[in-house]
């Protein structure tokens, strides 16, 4: 939940792109991709440009290519000058001259889909690079890049160790330079105070990541080269630490950009965010609108939670607004008495994980594959942007392990602070979490999604597909009764919808209509019931980031009404895991796409 950013992957490929200048049991349907006629002169030249893209993107983007598991860039680092990124928008306009040239009705149905999702693609990279220019004022784009160059490399075994401690060697190598660039790129005056704030956090995680992946693995390798890595250690020490000077002395005092992106850059971004006919005013009315309806809905099973308690509320049948807030706040506190202790999360985390995959098998509610997942402790360069994280292999990596990632309570907050996490991350709130981000959520979407055959589909995934489907799920365990139909279970998973409700409408007050941070606190505090940890580290979240936060609504409606469509045009054919493993069977294309190649509809 990112990141939140719930999904890593998805979330680094959106953040990537600036930086690029930006079956199994559903052949009851349709086993994509679907190629039985002979491919026609436009699939042939599509296939061409897809081999092009990659064959050519990747190599200018080596951190993003090894996050998909394409390892032959491995050793180098992104440049990221204003050289880099002409090449890479040089490259874009390239093949979008290419793909004018195709005939799409006369290609296959997924190369039609996968023609569009390129064709957004390469536009993005364009006005990312030109329009939006996040390259000149965003340095969280470099902490991030940075950080990831080591991380990615050390985190999975998908080579010999000192192979990787090798490559390792040659990014650090690169890292002085890269923060060259770096410092040359941004215009001080350009960034936020609050990227500059977050990015000074991050940046000392890179030497925090050298010290707990690299440094420990010295000894897999002949002294002579342990002599030569323990030097390029020391240089890109020396680099970072220069690096964390100037963001401190130089950056922060000069920082004086708007974090806000306006109608017009934030409309463009939500577009190329979400791919769906929903308008930015359209979105507003339908977040507006669930608000309303999941608010009492939580009030119905608020009264049903406290009916009979000597100290419940006024509890009428058609409550006032602050007979309402009275219940529901009632009963979240019995939900929020039962949490973990501040060194159990993880521990919980854990045991939620097994106990929803013992109900989503039990239930047979979609297939699950032995794919490997492990719960860790979000590494600190990635911290202060999301709570949690599910980062799965990439698409080109076979057989890696999928990582749960939480970020641990910080040592330096209060009591008070760490009581407010705690209630907002209660034990319930934590099984909603891992439902989320590990099963059936993100790891099991993403472990179908890289079984679908095509790497460029799994490159051009959707935030709103990917996130959706999480929610989605979310809603979905409880209506199969996971906890034995506990109401309080139902509750937390409505407030938890209602945060999404909340994410949605406050991205666009942030970024379009100027909201305060009093008035977004009291509309995730009071409106969407979100503790006070919890809304303070979503403003900043809020103020960071601008078009992923809808994502998670946009998404989830869209696989709702996607569902019920299904269930209308099937009748009695349709079962939950029919349903489920066909919408899975496509990849992590935006719903739109989902419904028109399971329902055989025209790609439009």
């Amino acid at each position: 939940m990112r990141v939140v950013i719930s999904n890593w992957r998805a979330f680094a490929l959106a953040v990537l792109s600036v930086v690029i200048v930006g079956f199994a049991a559903c052949t009851v349907i349709q086993p994509p991709p679907d190629f039985s006629n002979p491919p026609s002169a436009s699939d042939k030249t599509f296939e061409e440009i897809s081999r092009r893209y990659l064959a050519e993107m990747l190599p200018l983007t080596p951190v993003q290519a090894t996050s998909l598991g394409e390892h032959r860039y491995d050793s180098q680092l992104d440049d990221v000058s204003a050289d880099g990124q002409a090449r890479r928008v040089g490259l874009a306009r390239q093949l979008l001259a290419q793909m004018a040239t195709l005939n799409v009705s006369q290609m296959s149905r997924p190369h039609q889909v996968d023609a569009k999702l390129l064709e957004s693609q390469l536009k993005y990279v364009i006005w990312s690079a030109e329009e939006l220019q996040e390259w000149r004022w965003n340095p969280l784009v470099y902490t991030d890049l940075a950080g990831n160059s080591i991380y990615l490399l050390l985190a999975r075994d998908f080579a010999p160790l000192p192979a990787r401690l090798h490559s390792v060697a040659g990014r650090l190598s690169e890292l002085p330079r890269l923060l060259q660039q770096v410092r040359e790129s941004l215009d001080p005056a350009r960034v936020p105070r609050i990227h500059a704030e977050t990015a000074i956090k991050q940046n000392t995680g890179v030497i925090n990541l050298i010290d707990e992946l690299v440094v420990p693995q010295l000894g897999a390798l002949p002294e002579a080269q342990q002599t030569e890595l323990k030097a390029t250690i020391a240089t890109a020490r020396t680099a970072v630490a220069q690096h964390q000077i100037w963001l401190e002395k130089k950056l922060l005092p000069l920082a004086a950009g708007d974090f806000r992106l306006g109608a017009a850059r934030y409309d463009t971004k939500l577009q190329f965010a979400l791919d769906s006919p929903l308008s930015r005013q359209e979105i507003r009315a339908r977040a507006q609108s669930e608000l309303k309806r999941v608010r009492g809905e939580m009030y119905d099973v608020s009264r049903a939670v406290l009916a009979g308690r000597s100290d419940a509320p006024p509890l009428p049948v058609m409550p006032n607004p602050t007979e309402q807030q009275a219940a529901i706040l009632a009963a979240l506190e019995l939900a929020y008495e039962q949490h973990p202790a501040r060194n159990r999360v993880f521990e919980t985390a854990q045991r939620a994980f097994e106990q929803t995959t013992q109900f989503v098998e039990a239930h047979d509610l979609v297939t699950v594959y032995d794919d490997p997942i492990q719960i860790i402790p979000m590494p600190e360069f990635q911290r202060g942007v999301a709570v949690a994280f599910c980062d799965s292999p990439g698409p080109l990596d076979k057989g890696q392990k999928t990582f749960f990632a939480v970020s641990p309570i910080p040592n330096d907050w209060s009591q008070e602070q760490v009581n407010s996490w705690l209630r907002e991350y209660n034990t319930r709130s934590l099984y909603d979490l891992t439902i989320h981000e590990a099963m059936p959520g993100h790891y099991l979407q993403l472990m179908h999604a890289n079984r679908y055959d095509s790497p460029l589909r799994a490159v051009l995934a959707s935030g709103s597909f990917i996130e959706g489907w999480a929610v989605y799920t979310e809603g979905m365990m409880v209506e199969e009764g996971f906890l034995n139909r506990d109401p309080l279970m139902h509750l937390i998973q409505l407030k938890w919808y209602l945060r999404v409700i909340g994410n949605a409408i406050l991205d666009q007050a942030v970024h379009v209509d100027g909201i305060s941070r009093e008035d977004a606190m009291q509309l995730m505090m009071h409106d969407t019931f979100q503790q006070e940890r919890e809304a303070a580290g979503k403003w900043v979240r809020a103020q960071l980031t601008a078009a992923q936060l809808p994502t998670y609504f946009v998404g989830a409606q869209e696989h709702m009404a996607l569902r019920a469509e299904a269930k209308d045009a099937w009748g009695k054919e349709f079962t939950l895991k029919r349903y489920h493993d066909a919408v899975l069977s496509y990849g992590s294309p935006p719903v739109r796409y989902v419904r028109e190649l399971m329902l055989e509809l025209p790609i439009q």
